[in-house]
């Protein structure tokens, strides 16, 4: 079973240097140091879990599905990351016992089942023990002011995004074409919302360009761009999404600005979605992301040991 497991700031200069897509993470780069948890075996015990979530999905079973997360949590390859998140061991499995008590099926939501929401949990929860002494953008004006991020908008009108994206329409009038659009155009774009917040951190971007430009060269002529449907957000921003149904994780690599979702439905009508599927664990096999199947969307997370290098990926690209 194959589980895949945010201030305008300083502005790019106006020089871009040409370069060419980021050479691939060499096999080292996917080596673990010692005493980090094996992510290898968390995902495959996180699979393993899932298969048996599955089979006591019922409602009856509800009690036997508390003793099964009981005791496979336990589990030292499971264990090991839960311990080493924000929450540490205890706090994540009562987030998740909780959010299991609380879940409820939904069009909007990712979960489409309780299955589905054990996976996305559990394997989100590598970003937030990556990233867990970063701060979270809290409120929706730090995610706008902080100098952390980069205006996504500034760079697509120079040419500097190799993927594309569209932002949440503003107004009654903005919603109505976008209606439209739609209706006459049903497949033209992907079904999203769009971004609600058009802000990335450097290394983000520079990740996301390297996978749309990998990406392009994989496929035919005419497939249109990567698509990315969500950045960074705000703490506020996500509670908000939790109220309207969406299985948005507390705490969440989008609110520590590390991650991103890109669409993955959409490429299904152009033949090109199990090729975007194959290069994105490619990446996770690396070391270089983690990923999280989310049906239409998956979710992308930097690992730390990227950071650099697409750091400095960046300012080349920005002639900086």
């Amino acid at each position: 079973m194959r589980v895949p497991s945010r201030s305008p700031g300083q502005q790019p200069g106006p020089t871009v240097a040409a370069t060419a897509p980021a050479r691939r993470l060499p096999p080292a780069a996917g080596r673990r140091p010692a005493g980090a948890p094996d992510l290898a075996a968390y995902r495959a015990a996180v699979a393993e879990l899932l298969v048996e979530v599955g089979a006591l999905a019922d409602a009856p079973s509800t009690t036997a599905r508390q003793v099964l997360l009981d005791q496979r949590l336990r589990e030292p390859a499971i264990a090991a990351v839960l311990d080493a998140t924000s929450q540490g061991f205890v706090g994540a499995r009562e987030t998740l016992l909780l959010e299991m008590t609380r879940y409820q099926p939904n069009a909007r939501s990712s979960a489409h089942d309780l299955t589905a929401l054990v996976r996305i949990y559990l394997l989100s929860r590598i970003d937030v023990m990556w990233w867990r002494d970063s701060p979270t953008f809290l409120t929706d004006s730090q995610v706008n002011t902080s100098i952390d991020l980069v205006d996504l908008e500034w760079l697509r009108r120079r040419g500097l995004l190799a993927f594309r994206y569209q932002e949440q329409p503003a107004g009654v009038l903005s919603r109505g074409l976008r209606a439209v659009r739609r209706r006459l155009l049903p497949d033209a774009t992907p079904r999203t919302a769009g971004l609600m917040f058009r802000r990335a951190r450097r290394e983000v971007v520079a990740l996301l360009n390297d996978i749309g430009r990998e990406f392009a060269l994989a496929t035919p002529p005419g497939t249109p761009p990567l698509w990315v449907t969500s950045l960074a957000r705000s703490a506020e921003h996500q509670y908000r999404l939790r109220r309207l149904g969406y299985a948005a994780m507390v705490p969440s690599g989008h609110c520590l600005g590390w991650a991103a979702d890109v669409e993955m439905a959409w490429f299904r009508r152009f033949g090109v979605r199990e090729t975007l599927v194959d290069l994105l664990l490619a990446r996770q096999e690396a070391g270089e992301i983690n990923v999280v199947d989310e049906g239409q969307a998956w979710h992308l997370c930097l690992a730390p040991d990227a950071r650099r290098r697409f750091r400095r990926a960046y300012e080349v690209e920005m002639g900086m």
